[in-house]
């Protein structure tokens, strides 16, 4: 199983490490599965930047960015060299291990789920 750990930039919240992910999961389905928050106003579709993370460790290790989630990175607030969409990042072996850091949510107008 994969390992992801989630550091957030919301200071009232803990780091969370996650070592039971499963390959073809999506780093954003990963979070949602286990309690965590992450915005996703389109359904994980690559149509919006509200599941927008930066991945601090382990980016190698994901699809490569397509030009459509490109786009949508530049919508989101404060986007960064390492800046992905969750809904995109889907594990692609069971080895990976993952750092991420979720923006405030507190800045994302979303639907809660």
């Amino acid at each position: 199983m994969a390992k992801i750990k989630f550091l957030f930039e919301d200071s009232k919240l803990s780091p969370v490490t996650l070592d039971n992910i499963e390959k073809g999961e999506s780093i954003l389905d990963s979070a949602e599965d286990n309690g965590i928050h992450l915005s996703s106003n389109c359904g994980a579709v690559c149509a919006c930047s509200t599941c927008h993370i930066y991945v601090e460790k382990g980016g190698e290790l994901l699809p490569e960015i397509t030009d459509r989630e490109e786009d949508f990175i530049d919508r989101a607030i404060d986007p960064r060299l390492e800046s992905r969409l969750g809904c995109q990042c889907i594990i692609q072996n069971d080895d990976d291990e993952f750092e991420v850091i979720i923006p405030d949510q507190s800045q994302i107008i979303s639907h809660e789920h």
